[in-house]
C-alpha cells in the first residue's frame, strides 16, 4: 500500500511539472505570436545592423509572417489541449486529501470540489502565466521578445512544416470561400493618417516632443500646399524700375531692406530680372551711369498651382531663391521666396529687419484683429471657427466673396459663430479686420445699411 501511495505521488508530481511546462510553452507561443504581429521589419533591420543575436532568425520569421503565425497558433492549441488533459486531473488528485482532511467524506462531493478548485487554479495559471503576462510583455517590448523567441520558433516551424503547410492550404481555401485572397496584408505600409495617429500617440506618451510633433505634421502638409497660398501678392511686392536713376533705386532698396528686388520696366507685367543687393555693394550712390541691368539675374517663373515642395527643388537646382508666380493667363500675380517656402515647415522666421504685425492678434477674449492676407486655415485654427470657402485663400478674399462687392471700411460680415468688421482698406484689399466671436452691438450710425446676399440672408452690414 505504501509503495502504491508513493508511486501515485510521484505520478502526480510529474503531471504537475508537465502542466507547468505546458503553461510555459503556451506563454512562449503567445509571446512569439504577439511579438511577430507587433514588431516592424524596420525594427528588426536595426537589430541586424546592431549585430544582435538571433536578429536574422527573427527577420526570417517576420518575412514569413502568415506561416509563422500558423506555427504559433498550432503551438498554442497543442499546449492548451495537453494542459487540459494533464493538468486538471493532476491538481484534482492532489487537492482531494485536503478536503478529506477537513472532514469531507462524500465521494461525489469530493470529486466536485476537487474538480472546481483544480479547474479554477489551472484556468487562472493559464490566463496569467500562459496568456496575459507574455502577451502584454510582447506588445510593450516586441523587439526584445522576438529575439528571445526567434531560435525556438524557427526550430518548431521547420520540424512541423508539413503540418503547417496543410494548415495554411486549408486556411487559404476557407478565406477564398469568404472572398479574400491568401495574400498577407500584415506588412502593408502605414497611410499618412495612420502615421499622424502614431505621432499623436507618441507625443501623448512623451516619446516625441511638441516641437518634433509640429515639425513632422508640417512636413506632411508641405506637399499639399501650392505657391499661391504662400506667395507675396503682387500688390505687396517692392520692385525697382529700370527707368529710375540708380540713386532712386538705391533709396527704394534702403527703405525696403530686402535682399532681392524684381527689376521691371514700369510694372511687374514687364519684369526684366532680379537684382541682388550684394551686387550693389561698392557702387557709389551718386553714380549716374550705372545701369541695374548689368547685374540682373534672369527671372524664374513658376505656376501658381505648383506644390511648394517642387518650388524648393527648383530653388536648389537654379540657386535663385526668388521666383515669380504666374496664373493661367501668364500674368505675374506675386513672388515666392525660399523664406516663404521654409516657413511652412518651421514656422515664421523673421530677420533683423522684419517688423511685421502678427497675422492674428487677440485684443481681448473673443475679439481678434486679423491681417487681410492671413491664410484661411490659420484663422480657422487660431479662432476655432469655420470660414467654409474653398474658392479663395485669404480672410480678405472670404469677406469679398461673402459681400459680393469691393471692401469698405466699416463693412461687417456675419458668419455662423462670429462677426467680421473691416477696419482698414488698402487699394481694393481689406488690410485689417476685426473678428468678434460673439455678436457685435448694433451700429449706432444712422447711415448703417443692410446688404443681403442673393439668398436673402443678412450677410453684411456696410457703413461709410
Amino acid at each position: 500500500m505504501q509503495w502504491t501511495t508513493d508511486v501515485g505521488w510521484v505520478n502526480d508530481t510529474i503531471n504537475i511539472l508537465i502542466a507547468l511546462l505546458l503553461v510555459a510553452l503556451n506563454g512562449f507561443f503567445v509571446a512569439a505570436e504577439f511579438a511577430l504581429v507587433k514588431v516592424r521589419i524596420s525594427q528588426i533591420d536595426q537589430l541586424i545592423e546592431a549585430n544582435r543575436a538571433f536578429a536574422k532568425t527573427a527577420h526570417w520569421l517576420a518575412v514569413r509572417l502568415d506561416k509563422s503565425l500558423s506555427a504559433c497558433q498550432l503551438g498554442i492549441t497543442m499546449a492548451s489541449l495537453a494542459l487540459g488533459w494533464v493538468g486538471e486531473p493532476a491538481f484534482a488528485h492532489l487537492i482531494r486529501p485536503v478536503f478529506q482532511f477537513v472532514g469531507v467524506e462524500s465521494e461525489q462531493l469530493l470529486h466536485a470540489l476537487a474538480f472546481v478548485v483544480a479547474f479554477s487554479f489551472i484556468t487562472a495559471l493559464h490566463l496569467v502565466i500562459g496568456e496575459q503576462a507574455p502577451k502584454i510583455f510582447a506588445i510593450r517590448k516586441p523587439d526584445t521578445m522576438i529575439l528571445w523567441c526567434a531560435a525556438p520558433m524557427k526550430f518548431f516551424y521547420v520540424v512541423l512544416f508539413p503540418f503547417l503547410a496543410i494548415l495554411n492550404i486549408t486556411t487559404d481555401f476557407v478565406l477564398a470561400r469568404l472572398g479574400l485572397d491568401g495574400g498577407s496584408d500584415h506588412a502593408a505600409p502605414h497611410t499618412e493618417e495612420e502615421i499622424r495617429a502614431l505621432l499623436r500617440e507618441a507625443h501623448v506618451h512623451g516619446h516625441v516632443t511638441g516641437a518634433e510633433h509640429s515639425l513632422i505634421n508640417a512636413v506632411f502638409e508641405f506637399d499639399d500646399i501650392i505657391c499661391r497660398r504662400v506667395m507675396v501678392p503682387r500688390g505687396e511686392v517692392d520692385v525697382l524700375d529700370v527707368n529710375d536713376s540708380f540713386a532712386e533705386s538705391l533709396k527704394k532698396a534702403k527703405v525696403g531692406k530686402h535682399t532681392r528686388y524684381p527689376l521691371c520696366d514700369g510694372s511687374l507685367d514687364r519684369v526684366l530680372g532680379v537684382v541682388h543687393i550684394k551686387d550693389l555693394t561698392g557702387i557709389a550712390a551718386d553714380s549716374t551711369e550705372f545701369d541695374l541691368q548689368q547685374v540682373i539675374r534672369p527671372p524664374c517663373k513658376v505656376p501658381e498651382h505648383m506644390p511648394i515642395s517642387r518650388v524648393l527643388r527648383h530653388f536648389q537646382k537654379t540657386h535663385q531663391l526668388l521666383a515669380f508666380v504666374i496664373d493661367e493667363y501668364g500674368t505675374i500675380i506675386g513672388i515666392v521666396t525660399l523664406e516663404n517656402v521654409l516657413e511652412k515647415i518651421v514656422g515664421p522666421v523673421d530677420d533683423e529687419f522684419d517688423v511685421e504685425q502678427p497675422n492674428v492678434t487677440e485684443k481681448r477674449p473673443g475679439e481678434f484683429v486679423v491681417l487681410g492676407s492671413t491664410p484661411i486655415s490659420e484663422v480657422e485654427v487660431a479662432l476655432d471657427m469655420n470660414l467654409d470657402d474653398e474658392d479663395v485663400d485669404t480672410v480678405a478674399g472670404v469677406l469679398m466673396s461673402r459681400a459680393q462687392k469691393l471692401p469698405e471700411v466699416g463693412d461687417k460680415i456675419r458668419f455662423e459663430d462670429a462677426t467680421a468688421e473691416i477696419l482698414e482698406v488698402k487699394g481694393d484689399h481689406a488690410e485689417l479686420i476685426r473678428i468678434v466671436t460673439s455678436p457685435l452691438p448694433p451700429a449706432s450710425s444712422g447711415a448703417a445699411r443692410e446688404i443681403a446676399e442673393d439668398s436673402g440672408s443678412d450677410a453684411l452690414t456696410g457703413g461709410t
